[in-house]
């Protein structure tokens, strides 16, 4: 090779490197060529679009070869850009095949109405053609199998066959397992693929949970909520009964901020010696309490995970979480003290409450504050984590950062050792369930189970608003009575967000509401209902106070169908 051409070899790579010289046309052709794009979007026959919908397309017949695989996007769009030789467009029929496991492939559709553009400089045609269409899904395999799993995996939670994570585990395992074996093989047979189980976890759920018990495990080292029930106590003056309303009315408002589960956990072995002490049965102490924390976390966002779980897919602010259940929950409040004091007012009359004055001394001395500077760097900080619950919805800001943040600069500032933290303060059993729980639910909505829910739901009520919020609330409420409320609610999700866009009237987010008021009083019925009332039952028992299946519904199931009842009422009235 001579010098010269060397040099100009050099200067040409040089040129097309930045764009100045004119590369060859694709395909190899320095023909002038036809470029035709075809966008549109796939929705299923619920009108919700479709996502990783494999696309191709014929020309008389013929596939075109296309470098870049065409699949649709999460809102169900797509984008391919076709490149055809000079002319021949001109009279030819141009098709499109779409594919989808669990849905009818929809073959041979023809693009009828093509646009064609002027030519550029270059003699390039342009054209365009835009198509809209839907996929009918079809009953598979993988449909009786994600339904079986599902199925599966309620009744292992709900007879307590198997700890409650495993059995979602084991679940969200059998579906991608089948996924990648029979589904390689056959179609028919994939449920959920690994990029679908990943996009299915709702981590503002994760991580909004996990900020949240860092924040409540500094604050436990203050002693902040020992102190609470004695100052409920000195406020009482030894009269039991005020005691017990008291206990219920602070068990519901730190429920409200911080969850249920953690308030019970916190405020257990502190009643359970209140009423030692005071010589009378801790259950009589313990139902309340238990029943007050569910009804209180149901009034805000982060009071009670099923909540949680409903913000985060409604995208529904703290604010409106407040504004619309707050005040139902204080007239279930009150009903639920009227009534457990009338219940329990047996045991509360053999209350030995002897010297009171040197009780609340005994108690003062043994339920103070420990560490001062830590109450006052907490309360500043959950305060403004509080805040900014209250105004995420303006700053567009996911309300799990607002707890990450407060959680990571309170773990700063307080100089509390992570790593306890992360080792003895977050529930990780708990976080992995919710992991695999959304996995399951995603492989019952992949398939189809959750759409024929939703369809069923919708024809019974007959696109009837009222009919539609007392089926949601009453069902979720007597669902979560057997089951708990946190698979029952990931269930619902879907159902309730697809009711909400075809029923007349739901836009204004009221079945979201009948959903949160069902899951969350509804759990209240029966010992298996709620996470809290688990915990509950769990701690009575290891102090020696078991509590059975059926005392526990005797106590309980009865006012919390008063509580639906006030439910049904308040959201027609209120909401309609």
């Amino acid at each position: 090779m001579t010098k010269s051409k060397l040099i100009f070899g050099t200067l040409l790579l040089w040129l097309i490197a930045m764009g100045i010289a004119p590369m060859a046309p694709a395909q190899g052709s320095s023909n002038p060529s036809d470029i035709l794009v075809v966008s549109g979007t796939i929705t299923n026959d619920q009108g919700k679009p479709l996502k990783e919908v494999s696309l191709q397309f014929f020309l008389n017949g013929k596939k075109i070869d296309i470098e870049k695989e065409v699949t649709t996007s999460k809102s169900g769009g797509y984008e391919a850009e076709l490149t055809f030789s000079k002319g021949a467009l001109t009279g030819a029929r141009v098709e499109m095949e779409a594919e989808k496991p669990s849905f009818k492939s929809s073959e041979h559709i023809v693009l009828e109405h093509i646009v064609q553009e002027k030519d550029d400089v270059n003699g390039v045609g342009y054209y365009l053609a835009h198509h809209n269409f839907t996929m009918i899904r079809i009953i598979t395999p993988a449909f009786w199998i994600a339904s079986l799993v599902l199925v599966a995996v309620y009744a292992l939670i709900a007879f307590e066959l198997m700890h409650r994570t495993l059995a979602a585990f084991l679940g969200a395992s059998v579906l991608l397992t089948i996924t990648y074996t029979a589904g390689s093989f056959n179609p028919n047979f994939v449920i959920l693929t690994y990029e679908e189980a990943i996009h299915a976890i709702d981590m503002n759920v994760i991580f909004l949970l996990m900020a949240m018990m860092i924040i409540v495990g500094v604050m436990k080292k203050t002693g902040v909520f020992q102190w609470m029930a004695y100052k409920s106590y000195q406020m009482a003056k030894g009269n039991v009964f005020v005691l017990a309303a008291i206990l219920m009315f602070v068990t519901a408002v730190t429920s409200a901020f911080l969850d249920n589960v953690t308030t019970m956990l916190l405020i257990i072995p502190v009643t359970i010696e209140i009423a030692l002490t005071i010589k009378i049965n801790p259950i009589s102490l313990l139902m309340p309490e238990v029943f007050a924390s569910n009804v209180g976390g149901t009034a805000t966002l982060i009071g009670d995970p099923p909540n949680i779980m409903i913000g985060s897919y409604a995208k529904l602010s703290f604010v409106d979480f407040i504004m619309n259940l707050s005040l139902v929950n204080v007239i279930g409040l009150a009903i639920t003290i009227i009534y457990f004091l009338y219940w329990y007012k047996k045991d509360y009359l053999k209350a030995q409450v002897g010297d009171v004055g040197k009780l609340i001394e005994m108690l003062r001395d043994e339920y103070k504050i420990t560490n001062k500077s830590l109450l006052i760097q907490c309360g500043t900080i959950l305060g403004i984590v509080i805040f900014l619950f209250i105004i995420h919805g303006v700053l567009h800001m996911e309300p799990s950062i607002a707890a990450m943040i407060g959680a990571a600069i309170l773990v700063v500032i307080s100089k509390v050792d992570i790593v306890e933290m992360l080792e003895k303060e977050i529930e990780w059993p708990t976080l992995i369930f919710f992991i695999m729980l959304f996995m399951v639910v995603a492989g019952a909505e992949e398939t189809g189970l959750i759409q024929i829910i939703a369809g069923w739901v919708k024809d019974i009520s007959k696109g009837n608003l009222v009919v539609a919020i007392l089926m949601i609330l009453w069902v979720s409420a007597l669902a979560s009575a057997i089951i708990d409320n946190i698979p029952f609610t990931a269930t619902m999700l879907p159902i309730v967000g697809y009711l909400t866009t075809v029923i007349l009237g739901a836009q204004s987010g009221v079945l979201w509401w009948a959903l949160a008021l069902g899951a969350c009083l509804g759990g209240n019925g029966t010992m298996i209902g709620a996470s809290a009332n688990v915990v509950t039952v769990g701690m009575a028992e290891r102090a020696g106070y078991p509590i059975s299946f059926m005392a526990y519904l005797k106590a309980a199931f009865i006012p919390m169908i008063i509580t639906i009842i006030l439910c049904s009422g308040w959201l027609l009235l209120v909401e309609i």
